[in-house]
């Protein structure tokens, strides 16, 4: 199948087709003339990546961990256990960014909560 095709299949658009074969996470045959095709397992490929994507992978390590994930029952599962460790030290970056967010928010909330119960009409800004 062609490009506009798989993106159609994937609802993927064929700009980031195109980018995650630049990234390695796709390998279209090519044609003489230039033109990109793909296999029908091509479609579940670029469903995994999205739903890898998803999860908070960066394309770096969906490249890594690709060839090792398949769906079973509807859920991604590795089946090499060597990258096991891989995911674990992505979920616990995402722990840390996770809770970086929340210092964050509760950084804003005591700047929200600082405020004065009513603001005064001086310091509203003019109407035009």
């Amino acid at each position: 199948m062609r490009i506009g095709e798989l993106s159609c299949r994937t609802g993927v658009h064929e700009r980031l087709l195109r980018y995650y074969e630049k990234q390695g996470l796709l390998w279209p045959e090519r044609a003489a003339s230039g033109y990109r095709y793909y296999q029908e397992s091509d479609v579940d490929t670029v469903l995994r990546i999205r739903r890898l994507l998803s999860a908070g992978l960066n394309t770096e390590t969906i490249g890594q961990v690709l060839p090792c994930i398949r769906v079973k029952a509807g859920n991604l599962v590795p089946v090499c256990p060597e990258i096991i460790d891989d995911l674990q030290h992505q979920r616990e970056r995402i722990t840390r960014a996770i809770e970086e967010l929340q210092a964050s928010r509760d950084l804003l909330d005591a700047v929200i909560a600082a405020a004065p119960l009513t603001v005064s009409s001086s310091a509203a800004p003019a109407s035009r």
